[in-house]
């Protein structure tokens, strides 16, 4: 069985009930173009938890998966940069981030022994 890489990730969303009951809509149909990016960069687990307005993404992927790889190939995908624009309108950076970044990657603290 292939071994797979976990990474964590988080990011909030606007303090606005109606918006995010909008971009949870938007998850429930994310379109066919975004899996196949998803997919095809070599993530096999992607899941999205939310609670109020802050949500953590949970990514499994193997050993030939890459943030920069994904984030240059989304970069010249139309279908990604409008999907992503759109997402921007329900989404806003964590306390601390950098201009730009949206979804920032957890430390891991703890693991049960």
């Amino acid at each position: 069985m292939k071994q797979l890489k976990r990474y964590c990730l988080a990011l909030d969303l606007k303090d606005d009930a109606a918006l995010i009951s909008e971009y949870e809509e938007y998850h429930r149909n994310v379109w066919p173009e975004i899996i196949r990016s998803i997919k095809g960069s070599g993530i096999e687990v992607l899941d999205i938890y939310r609670t109020g307005n802050r949500m953590f993404m949970i990514i499994e992927a193997g050993d030939d998966f890459s943030f920069e790889r994904k984030s240059a190939a989304d970069a010249v995908d139309p279908k990604v940069q409008e999907w992503e624009k759109l997402m921007w309108k329900y989404q806003q950076a964590l306390p601390g981030a950098k201009p730009g970044e949206k979804w920032i990657i957890m430390d891991k603290i703890f693991e049960l022994p």
